[in-house]
């Protein structure tokens, strides 16, 4: 960490310790003469008594200004062999708590300094506290885990189908694309690939003006509507006006053609969204899923119409339990929980194809925890639903894969099923952090900042143009997961894929960088690539910056 740009160290920052009397100092005319004396590592009392227990509030500002990891901080608590623990364990009398623990207080230090907790009252953050385990450590380890997983607060991009969205670090949205339905949120329903064979791809790039003063920190893309979410918890959507409407289902739904606030969730804190093709799905800061549609048969534990505006909170399991990501596939949901005994997964939906990871291809009307993860004794840390099969990155880095391996989109070198998770093997020299799936199509990313794909090649969309004219290859679908060159020779590390989820539009793909820069390819007939193709293409096989910072 740079202790002069950031933390409580910043020249900016104003340090305040506790217990600490603030004294001018005068400097002696002259030289003072010290006599060395003998001190042991105890100080003047007996051994066990930490040094520092004089001025502790030195070691809270320590420990907060280098953002240690929760683990880090329960150690401190943990580790018996050494004479600090009870230090850290004792209460340190400090407010805002005087029975609170250095460690403790730390980590409530730190969950002060993230978005969705500083709105918080104090009864909403003890509820919160007590959801998640009953210490300020697993909150912070709650918070942050949904940071790493969803870039909240950072700049992403999201390929839906047809269109696309782009939101900057600043909370500014982009979108471009197809527009039948309003689901670009200007106003209007015409296309705007129209324009882009007269104009620069500067003009392909439409900002949103009617959200002028909010910050938007989280989006979504479905078929034909698009979900923005604020950094108050506030909801916008555009489009078709409907939750669940399948993607070439009824046609009936009113298109609203500019960002419109969803009534039914303002009492509910949203931090993200997922759409489904039956149904749609949000994400609050307590960890609660809810959901809208789909609810015949009972389908996600509930029973509603395809019409229902109204969210019905996900029970069963998960009522209780505190989720940091939710992800959507065609006609499924998975859920990323954050609990004392480590993070896990559960599914819920329609089982076709193992993509549950159960076992079995029965459909699941209750989220059910997916027990392969322990059995592997791996820890997930990121969570993909692709239409029809799913992935996992686990904190060690590891990949796993399972439900349709239609044309080698688990990796697994064959397109056979899977029905519980399994370790992609010759991703096992890769640490990976990162990973995205569509339809039959699956993306990861190093820590490294490589990009590595593979599934169908349909529209380009793998990012494989190998051939010296840019064309062969690019159609072809790769089993094992092989190294996105044409990405690599950009010289930029990679920190998020996006690619679009839909098995009725062809696919497109976007890669972020960690300087905010947005490359796209594959299918773009309907601009939503968002840079200019030639006379007669319909897509792009290599990587194009677009015309769009993101930082």
């Amino acid at each position: 960490m740079d202790t002069t740009t950031s933390g409580p160290f910043s020249q900016s920052a104003t340090i305040q310790y506790h217990g600490i009397v603030d004294q001018s100092l005068t400097l002696a005319p002259q030289v003072q003469t010290y006599h060395r004396q003998q001190r042991h590592c105890y100080g003047e009392s007996t051994p066990g008594e930490f040094p520092l227990a004089a001025n502790p509030s030195i070691v809270l500002h320590v420990l907060t200004g280098c953002n240690l990891d929760p683990h880090d901080l329960a150690k401190l608590e943990a580790s018996f062999q050494f004479v600090t623990c009870s230090f850290f364990r004792q209460p340190a009398n400090f407010a805002p708590d005087t029975e609170l623990s250095i460690s403790e207080l730390a980590a409530l230090d730190m969950c002060q300094k993230r978005a969705i907790f500083k709105p918080m009252n104090k009864q909403e953050r003890e509820f919160l506290k007590e959801r998640c385990g009953g210490s300020w450590k697993l909150v912070l380890r709650f918070l942050l885990a949904g940071e790493k997983c969803c870039r909240r607060e950072k700049s992403q991009a999201i390929a839906g189908p047809g269109h696309s969205i782009a939101v900057t670090s600043s909370g500014t949205v982009y979108s471009f694309g197809s527009n039948n339905s309003g689901q670009l949120g200007h106003g209007t329903l015409e296309e705007e690939y129209r324009p882009r064979q007269i104009r620069p791809a500067s003009a392909i790039v439409y900002m949103f003006r009617s959200l002028a003063g909010i910050r938007i920190i989280q989006a979504a893309a479905g078929a034909g509507r698009t979900m923005l979410i604020t950094d108050a918890g506030q909801v916008y959507a555009f489009g078709k006006e409907s939750f669940g409407e399948a993607e070439y289902g009824g046609q009936g739904a009113k298109c609203v053609t500019t960002p419109q606030l969803i009534e039914s969730l303002k009492g509910i804190f949203v931090v993200q969204a997922a759409i489904g093709n039956f149904f749609t799905a949000v994400l609050s800061r307590e960890g609660n899923v809810y959901t809208f549609s789909w609810g015949s048969d009972a389908r996600l534990g509930h029973q509603t119409e395809s019409t229902d505006v109204e969210p019905r909170l996900m029970g069963g399991v998960l009522e209780n339990v505190p989720v940091v990501q939710i992800a959507a596939g065609y006609c499924y949901l998975l859920a990323l929980a954050c609990q004392p005994s480590g993070m896990s997964v559960y599914s819920v939906g329609c089982g076709l194809g193992g993509k549950l990871g159960h076992g079995c291809r029965t459909d699941e009307k209750q989220p059910r925890l997916i027990e392969q993860f322990r059995t592997l004794n791996l820890q997930p840390a990121v969570v993909a639903a692709g239409a029809w099969h799913a992935a996992v990155v686990g904190k060690d880095g590891r990949v796993c894969t399972w439900g349709w391996g239609r044309y080698g989109c688990l990796g697994h070198g064959n397109e056979e099923c899977e029905t519980i998770p399994k370790v992609v093997e010759s991703l096992n020299g890769i640490k990976a952090v990162h990973v995205a799936t569509g339809d039959y199509t699956t993306f990861v990313v190093s820590e490294d900042g490589d990009v590595y794909s593979f599934g169908c090649g349909e529209s380009s969309s793998l990012g494989h143009s190998t051939g010296t004219d840019g064309q062969a290859d690019r159609h072809v679908n790769v089993l094992s997961p092989e190294l996105v060159t044409s990405l690599k020779q950009a010289n930029k590390k990679v920190v998020q894929i996006s690619l679009t989820n839909s098995i009725y539009w062809n696919a497109h793909t976007f890669a972020l960088t960690d300087s905010g820069g947005l490359y796209a390819f594959g299918a773009g007939d309907k601009g939503q690539l968002g840079t200019t193709l030639m006379a007669h293409q319909s897509e792009r096989g290599s990587p194009e910056l677009v015309d769009l910072d993101l930082t």
